[in-house]
């Protein structure tokens, strides 16, 4: 494993290991948000975060503290 980082954004420099990951990154720059919620229309740049948004339209709480 090494540290290189080929792919590099032209916007900014970043570097990473992953093209997929530079075509997340590069979402930041051009405003994309190609994951958008059903409900409400929201736009993410990523489906994670699309997945996590849609717990608040659902009530989903996977994570919830046992103790509570």
């Amino acid at each position: 494993h090494t540290d290189e980082r080929p792919f590099r954004c032209p916007d900014c420099g970043m570097g990473f290991k992953h093209n997929s990951k530079l075509v997340i990154h590069r979402r930041i720059h051009t405003g994309e948000r190609p994951h958008e919620c059903s409900q409400c229309g929201k736009g993410f740049r990523q489906r994670s975060q699309l997945i996590v948004h849609q717990r608040r339209h659902t009530g989903e709480r996977p994570y919830e503290c046992g103790e509570c």
